[in-house]
C-alpha cells in the first residue's frame, strides 16, 4: 500500500499523542519509510498545529483565487469591457474582473483574439451618400471609358497642388541599411522639415508627366493665379504636341478648381471637366506617387 500524505499526517499526530518528541518522531519515521518519509520540517510544523490544538489531518479550504480563471464567464465578461470602452487596458480590466495580468493576456490573445493596433488617418468621416457618390462616379467613369479601354483616356490630364519643402527629412524605407549580424543597428540624428517651401501645382497623362507649375512668393492657390498662369502653362503643354486635341480635366473640388472664374476659363476654351467625387481624396494615386518622387528627388527646387 502506497502511503499518502494525510497517512503520514496521522502517524506523525500518533507520536504527537504518544508524547515522543519531533525528533523520535522523524527518527522513526526515517527508519522505517526511509526516502519516502516527511521532512524533518514537515513533522515540525505538524506538531505545532497539534500543540495549537488542531485534530484534524486534512487539508483546510483556502480562501483567494481559483485555481483557473480563464473559464467562460470571464472570457464573456472581459468581450463585454472591451465592447464598452475600445481603450480599455490591462490593469483596468484586472481591477474590474480581479483576475491576473496573465490569465488576462491569454484571454485576450488566445480565446478573443484581438490585438491593440493605432488608429488610422483619414481626410474626412465619409456619409454614408458620400460613400456611394464615390461608387457611382466610379461605375460611371469606368462605363464612360469602357473599363479603361477607349481611346479617350488618352485625352485626360489630372492634376493637384502640393508643398515642396527645401528639404525632406528621409522616411524609414529610404534610410533602411544592409548590415551583417556582427555590426551595430545604424542610428541618425531627428531632423525636421525646413521652414523653406515651395507650392507646385503638378499635371499629368496617361503618357507621363506635362507639365509642372511652381507658385511664386508662397501665395495662396486662387482662381486669379489658376486660371491666367497655372492652366495656361498646362493647356500650352499640351497643344504643342497637338493643336486640336480634345481635353479632359480632371481635378478636385477645391475653391480654386471649382468657382464661376475657373468653370467660365474652361467652357471659353472647350475644355471638358471629368468630374470628382465631393469629399474625395486627391485626384489621383499616381499623383501621390509623382509628388513623392519629385519630393524625393528635390528636383523642382530652386
Amino acid at each position: 500500500m502506497e502511503l499518502n500524505r494525510e497517512h503520514f499526517r496521522a502517524i506523525i499526530f500518533h507520536n504527537f499523542r504518544r508524547g515522543l518528541s519531533r525528533q523520535e518522531c522523524f527518527d522513526e519515521l526515517n527508519s522505517l519509510y526511509s526516502d519516502k518519509a516527511p521532512s524533518y520540517s514537515t513533522v515540525k510544523n505538524w506538531y505545532n498545529e497539534f500543540n495549537r490544538g488542531r485534530c484534524s489531518i486534512q487539508d483546510e479550504s483556502r480562501a483567494g483565487r481559483p485555481k483557473s480563471v480563464v473559464v467562460p464567464e470571464k472570457i464573456n465578461a472581459v468581450r463585454e469591457l472591451i465592447k464598452q470602452d475600445r481603450h480599455v487596458t490591462y490593469r483596468e480590466i484586472e481591477a474590474s474582473l480581479d483576475i491576473s495580468m496573465t490569465s488576462i493576456n491569454k484571454i485576450l490573445h488566445e480565446h478573443l483574439s484581438v490585438k491593440k493596433i493605432c488608429s488610422r488617418w483619414i481626410p474626412h468621416n465619409l456619409t454614408n451618400a458620400q460613400k456611394k457618390a464615390r461608387v457611382d462616379w466610379c461605375k460611371e467613369m469606368l462605363e464612360k471609358y469602357i473599363q479603361g479601354t477607349s481611346k479617350a483616356v488618352y485625352n485626360i490630364y489630372t492634376g493637384d497642388e502640393s508643398w515642396i519643402y527645401a528639404y525632406e527629412p528621409e522616411t524609414k524605407q529610404q534610410s533602411t541599411v544592409w548590415v551583417f549580424q556582427d555590426e551595430a543597428k545604424p542610428t541618425k540624428v531627428v531632423r525636421g522639415r525646413s521652414t523653406s517651401k515651395q507650392m507646385i501645382a503638378c499635371f499629368f497623362g496617361i503618357n507621363g508627366h506635362v507639365a509642372t507649375v511652381a507658385l511664386e512668393q508662397r501665395r495662396t492657390v486662387n482662381s486669379e493665379w489658376y486660371t491666367t498662369i497655372c492652366l495656361p502653362e498646362v493647356i500650352g503643354e499640351i497643344r504643342k504636341k497637338q493643336k486640336n486635341r480634345r481635353i479632359i480635366l480632371h481635378h478636385d473640388n477645391a475653391s480654386s478648381h471649382t468657382s464661376t472664374q475657373t468653370k467660365a476659363f474652361l467652357t471659353e476654351r472647350k475644355i471638358e471637366l471629368m468630374g470628382h467625387p465631393p469629399m474625395s481624396r486627391v485626384t489621383s494615386d499616381l499623383f501621390i506617387v509623382l509628388v513623392d518622387v519629385l519630393k524625393s528627388s528635390q528636383a523642382l527646387l530652386t
